[in-house]
């Protein structure tokens, strides 16, 4: 496994602007993502009472957000920084996720499914990329 490879599940960034560590602000990741109180009980498989995103945010409330805060800004960086764009690709139905939309597999608590084939979409567009940068040099010679 190459270096770039054991990195690859961190964006480079934060364009969609939710925030590292203690700056994080998770109610961002649900407002970005639409996602009702009933929703983020489930997908955090905690009792919808305790949902809050104040500084008594459930521990588990506050562990899925930052993962799907990194895969959405992952998603971000593949469309340039265009939140408007990522906003779009999380609500569109997609083929290749068996034609539920990316945001439809937050709420189905099918996350982790989500996230292995965006990191896997990822590394496949690095590999491309880099292999069109050698034939350019090579072609070049």
């Amino acid at each position: 496994m190459s270096t770039a490879a054991l990195f690859s599940n961190l964006p480079q960034g934060d364009p969609l602007g939710f925030g590292m560590g203690a700056q994080f602000h998770p109610e961002k990741v649900r407002d970005f993502l639409q996602l009702k109180k009933e929703e983020v009980s489930r997908l955090a498989d905690v009792s919808i009472n305790s949902v809050r995103f104040d500084a008594a945010i459930p521990a588990a409330v506050l562990e899925h957000f930052e993962e799907i805060a990194v895969t959405c800004n992952m998603v971000a960086e593949a469309f340039g920084g265009d939140a408007d764009k990522t906003a779009l690709w999380f609500r569109t139905k997609n083929p290749m996720l068996g034609d539920v939309s990316p945001r439809d597999m937050i709420r189905l608590r099918r996350f982790d499914r989500l996230r292995r084939f965006i990191i896997g979409a990822m590394m496949d567009r690095t590999s491309m990329v880099q292999q069109k940068e050698l034939y350019s040099s090579e072609v070049s010679r």
